[in-house]
């Protein structure tokens, strides 16, 4: 990325959606509604009075059908300690009930908190792009498995980094930011959606709405060597927020085993990206504005790329971040050598070795494994097994060396030898032909072979008896 670099973005940005906006859930109640419409006659206005007060009720609560009443935990610093490396923090068990239109009075008191969590930590959220509602955050009833979820008090303040600094140039309505103010990470099931999102509600009131929202459906990602990477990351403003259309910037960063760099930083304000070491990493502008889609693409991975990125997205005042893991797996490949093998006489020890090599990341399983020549199978261990190596790719290589002594290892006349190698990207087979001459108990092919051989001898033998006996009658 050249740092510095102007970009011809779209006009008139929206952020009103990042692909992810909840589908309408309440068009089949929409279309018993439409039934009823019907010319009826004034016996019927009643029976059709009271359908009609059903199907409202229905099409009322399914508003907020298919968002999940989500178990959290509230964590905070206890109060009464300052600041320092180690604070104390508490946490209480929490619970978000959520849609995506506001609560009304009927709305509120249809709800049942349970008895269990303080009055004072159940929250009545309105995720109007519908984050919350997704299905890996909504697990069937009954289910060990749990979403992870965690909301942290928020204060609103202005960013220090460079490229988001000019959000906050001009000062943002008092009134706004003098609210209540969270934060909520939360992690679905089967690494399916990770997300966090900055709510604000009216001081006192336990009503939250979300204003930003900053999600990822990949958080983990996997990657063969050397391909394109996509690590997905979007974000939603809410439009009726003073935020909304007063700018944003969106960063990239690294991190890996306490190692950090940054890799990308946008200005949205100003249409510049900032000044970075990194190469081969880009964003969607289109997509950014259009969609809120700040994914970053990386064009061809490397081991050097495996880590944590931390997507940040800022608004004024305002920031939330997801984390995607990306892991480069990159399986062995594998020789044998001497190649190929040499013939092995009984009583001879023969070393073969087996070499891995470009594989990531480190962690390799080597075997041996012997068939003789009826296919039978069995294992001949680990041999001895060299450290690793690392390559100037990042990938490593590692082998194991085996001494073959057909009288200790019991080898027959021989068979195939095949060197196995367990990977997380898979398992590898690199096999070689051994041969082994001398053995005194002759296999059914020398056997057959001896036969052959004693027809032939035989017949050679007729054929010269009667050349002999033919040649002495003429005299």
């Amino acid at each position: 990325m050249n740092g510095g670099q102007w970009r011809d973005t779209p006009q008139n940005p929206l952020f009103s959606g990042y692909n992810f906006l909840s589908s309408n859930l309440n068009v089949a109640v929409k279309q018993r509604v439409i039934i009823l419409t019907r010319t009826a006659t004034m016996p019927e206005i009643s029976t059709i009075y009271k359908i009609s007060v059903i199907a409202f009720t229905l099409f009322f609560g399914a508003s907020g059908s298919g968002c999940p009443v989500l178990e959290c935990w509230f964590v905070q610093e206890k109060p009464g300690h300052g600041g320092g490396f180690s604070v104390p923090m508490s946490q209480e068990k929490s619970l978000m009930f959520i849609r995506t239109e506001a609560y009304s009075e009927e709305s509120l008191s249809a709800l049942h908190p349970p008895a269990d969590i303080s009055p004072s930590r159940i929250y009545y959220m309105t995720d109007p792009a519908g984050t919350f509602c997704s299905a890996a955050l909504n697990p069937p009833k009954g289910s060990v498995n749990k979403p992870k979820c965690e909301i942290n008090p928020f204060m609103p303040h202005a960013s220090m980094v460079r490229w988001a600094s000019a959000l906050t140039d001009s000062a943002q309505s008092p009134v706004y930011l003098q609210a209540d103010w969270f934060s909520v990470a939360a992690q679905g099931l089967d690494e399916q959606l990770t997300l966090s999102n900055i709510m604000r509600a009216p001081s006192a009131s336990k009503e939250p709405q979300v204003i930003l929202s900053v999600s990822s459906k990949t958080p983990v990602v996997r990657s063969r060597l050397g391909e394109p990477v996509l690590l997905d990351c979007g974000f939603w403003v809410d439009a009726s927020s003073p935020v909304h259309g007063s700018g944003f910037s969106v960063e990239w960063r690294y991190q890996f085993r306490g190692e950090g760099r940054l890799v990308l930083a946008y200005d949205g304000k100003n249409d510049r990206f900032a000044e970075t070491s990194e190469t081969g990493a880009d964003i969607n502008i289109t997509g950014l504005y259009e969609k809120g889609n700040a994914s970053l693409i990386l064009e061809e991975s490397q081991v050097r790329h495996s880590g944590t990125y931390i997507c940040t997205v800022y608004l004024p005042h305002l920031l939330a971040q997801v984390a995607v893991d990306l892991e480069i797996v990159e399986p062995p490949s594998l020789s044998i050598y001497p190649s190929p093998l040499p013939l092995l006489v009984p009583g001879q020890v023969l070393v073969v070795q087996c070499e891995a090599s470009g594989f990531a990341p480190h962690t390799l399983d080597l075997s041996w494994e012997f068939s003789d020549a009826d296919g039978t199978s069995r294992s001949l261990g680990q041999g001895s097994v060299t450290g690793h190596r690392q390559a100037s790719d990042g990938t490593f290589s590692q082998s194991s060396r085996l001494e073959l002594d057909s009288g200790k290892l019991g080898l027959g006349r021989g068979g195939e030898v095949t060197c196995v190698a367990k990977h997380d990207g898979g398992t590898r087979r690199a096999a070689a032909t051994l041969s082994v001459i001398g053995v005194s108990a002759p296999s059914i092919e020398d056997s057959m072979a001896m036969v052959a051989v004693a027809l032939v001898l035989y017949g050679l033998i007729k054929f010269l008896s009667w050349t002999l006996s033919s040649s002495g009658e003429s005299f």
